[in-house]
Parts: structure tokens; C-alpha cells; sequence
């Protein structure tokens, strides 16, 4: 096991040291190893960092150098406040494609989270967002970019893009994203795209609408179209949920500013819950000819970074309660939680929820390795 641990490490061998060389006691990549380690079996700040290598040092000097024992929480604090976030996103990205090589690609989600908490007013600082890549099937974090606030997800995406390899894959963005820059570079990647469509491209979203209005009427009598439908029960609620794919029209509004803009689709959600009805409708653009079962899983799939990554990151890592903040400690720390959060759900060895998996890796050593493996 200690050649394959050490390979997370050597992606950090190449980044820069933000620290004065007199002042360094200790090596680097210990500190960031120890960090990824102890975020993965519980620990949500400095000082608990530093309690995991006081409690593991046996383990991790087996695979750390650790020449000067286990860092202070004051050393690693400072470290984070320091290290450039591109660059240890970077060493982080390069470290996870090596599983995505292995385990595959298919649909990508494209979404922005905002860390509630990170704010600092004294500070004249405003809370951080990261926009994040997802790999639906593996629930892997291929990459975040961190902006200023949420209205700069529309630059953050196609930056966050450029740093992927896309090839092959399916990009789901919320309809933020729907726009033509970011088509175009999905389209360049050799890529495909399912945009969600809203009022924020109101002559194109009018155009779909209209257009399903029309064929809605008549069942689609004069239009080829894909269906598919699904039903759940539970939890009190009937939900009935019909996708509909249809080519796209010559005459759509708009149509020749999308790249390979194939066709066009609608997400229909009915629910019954205490005897009220409601009905929600969602548009796309897709460009790529998509069966109606292939539209629906896309649909359902993006929406796994909010409920198996969002989610998970505010009630497991406790992110919104975060008060991490000073320097670029915000951002490195958002990192290692996602990084954290992805190696323990890729890992296949215990069939638990992700805090149970928090809980074995920090009390047995072999399994921490397993995730560390990914394996």
C-alpha cells in the first residue's frame, strides 16, 4: 500500500511553497497529506487537523517524511492562508483523473455552491462561491473555480471547462450556463451539451415553448418526437415525470447562435401531495439527438451534484457553518472537502453512508488507505 499512498503526494511534489524557505519547518506535501487524510476521517479545521496527526503519527510516518513531528494548527492555517488555490486545484485535478481514466465518463454537472459563512466583513471580504464540475456516475469532483459571487458563474464556467477533459461526455449546466460562449467550448472539446433553457434567453426560451405549447395540443401529431415517463410513489407524494425530445425546428427563434444545436426537449414534473397538484416545466437544448429515457436520465443525473455533493458537503462537512476565511484558507479548504467527499464515495468497500465512511476511515488505518487508493 505505501507506493500507491504516496502517488497523491507526488502530485504535490511540483507546487510552489508560499512559505519563506527559513521559516519551513516542515515539508509541504506532509502538510497537505495530513490534511486531505484528516478531512477525510472527520476533521473540519486546523485544529483538528493537527489532533489526527498527533493520534496517527505511527500511520502517516510510514508514508510521510514528517521529519519535524506533526505541524501545528498554526503552521497549517498558515500554510492554507498562503498556498494559491489554482495551483493546489490543480495537483487535486490531476490526482482524480487518474481515476476517471480508469473508472470512465459519460455526464458531466456543471453547478455553483456558495459558502455561506466565509464572508468577512472586518475583512471587507464577501462570501466565497465555487463553481464545480461533477462526474455523475463516478460522484467524483472533477475541478471547481472559485469566484466572487454567484453572478460570475457565467466567467467561471468556461474557465472551470478549459481545465477538463471533456472528450466524449455529456456537460449538463443549469440555465446560468445557457450560454453561447460556453456551447462553444463544450462543442470545441469534443463534447456534447443539455442546457437548460429560462428567461435569461427569453427569444430562444419563448421559441421551445411555444413550440411544445403547439405539439402538446395535438400529441405530437405532426411532429416526430421521443417520449418516456416514470412514476414514483412515496413519502406521501405521487410524482409522475414525462420527457419529450423532439429535433429541432428550422424555425426556432435563435437556433443558428448555438452551436450543433440538435434538438430541443421539456421536462414535465407533476406531483400529488395532500391532494394538491402541481405541475413543473423545465426546457433544454441538446446537441446531441438524445432518446427520451437518455434526455430524462441526463435531467435526473445533473441534479445529483445538489443532493450528492451540495448536500453532503452542508450536512456532513458542515460547509455553510464553516467560519474559514482569512487569505486563501476558504478556498484550499473548500478543496480538500470535495476532494474528501469524492474518494469516500467512490469508495465501494463499505456499503455506509458517507459520515459512517468519515467515521471507519478515522478509526481504521487500512480502510483510510482504501479510500485514499480509491479503491
Amino acid at each position: 500500500m505505501a507506493g500507491r499512498s504516496l502517488a497523491m503526494a507526488s502530485h504535490f511534489e511540483e507546487l510552489e511553497d508560499p512559505r519563506v524557505e527559513r521559516t519551513r519547518k516542515h515539508s509541504l506535501v506532509d502538510i497537505l497529506c495530513l490534511s486531505i487524510c484528516a478531512v477525510i476521517a472527520g476533521a473540519e479545521g486546523w485544529e483538528d487537523i493537527e489532533e489526527f496527526g498527533l493520534q496517527k503519527e505511527a500511520w502517516l510516518r510510514r508514508h510521510l517524511r514528517l521529519e519535524n513531528g506533526i505541524p501545528s494548527h498554526d503552521t497549517i492555517s498558515r500554510v492554507f492562508r498562503l498556498l494559491k488555490p489554482q495551483a493546489f486545484e490543480a495537483a487535486f485535478r490531476a490526482w482524480v483523473q487518474v481515476l476517471v481514466e480508469r473508472l470512465g465518463l459519460r455526464q458531466i454537472a456543471v453547478d455553483g455552491k456558495t459558502l455561506r459563512r466565509s464572508h468577512d466583513r472586518g475583512g471587507m471580504k464577501s462570501a466565497l462561491h465555487v463553481v464545480c464540475a461533477w462526474s455523475v456516475e463516478n460522484h467524483l469532483v472533477l475541478g471547481q473555480e472559485a469566484v466572487a459571487d454567484k453572478s460570475n458563474e457565467i466567467t467561471a464556467i468556461p474557465e472551470l471547462l478549459k481545465l477538463l477533459e471533456l472528450k466524449g461526455a455529456i456537460v449538463t449546466i443549469d440555465a446560468m450556463g445557457c450560454q453561447t460562449e460556453i456551447a462553444d467550448k463544450i462543442i470545441a472539446a469534443d463534447a456534447d451539451y443539455v442546457l437548460a433553457v429560462k428567461g435569461n434567453q427569453p427569444t430562444l426560451h419563448e421559441g421551445i415553448a411555444q413550440f411544445f405549447l403547439d405539439h402538446l395540443e395535438d400529441d405530437f401529431a405532426r411532429e416526430k418526437v421521443s417520449c418516456y415517463q416514470t412514476e414514483e410513489h412515496g413519502h406521501g407524494r405521487e410524482e409522475t415525470r414525462t420527457y419529450y425530445v423532439c429535433p429541432v425546428p428550422d424555425e426556432l427563434p435563435d437556433r443558428r447562435r448555438w452551436k450543433k444545436l440538435t434538438a430541443i426537449g421539456i421536462a414535465i414534473n407533476d406531483t400529488l401531495r395532500d391532494g394538491q397538484q402541481t405541475s413543473e416545466v423545465r426546457y433544454y437544448i441538446l446537441s446531441k439527438k438524445l432518446s427520451a429515457k437518455k434526455f430524462g436520465e441526463a435531467v435526473r443525473g445533473h441534479w445529483s451534484i445538489e443532493n450528492r455533493l451540495h448536500w453532503q458537503l452542508d450536512v456532513t462537512f458542515g460547509e455553510d457553518q464553516s467560519r474559514i476565511r482569512k487569505g486563501h484558507a476558504d478556498a484550499n479548504f473548500s478543496i480538500l472537502r470535495r476532494t474528501a467527499l469524492s474518494l469516500l464515495k467512490n469508495n465501494r468497500t463499505l456499503k455506509v453512508g458517507v459520515k459512517n465512511k468519515r467515521l471507519a476511515a478515522g478509526w481504521n488505518d487500512d480502510y483510510l488507505a482504501q479510500v485514499l487508493c480509491g479503491t
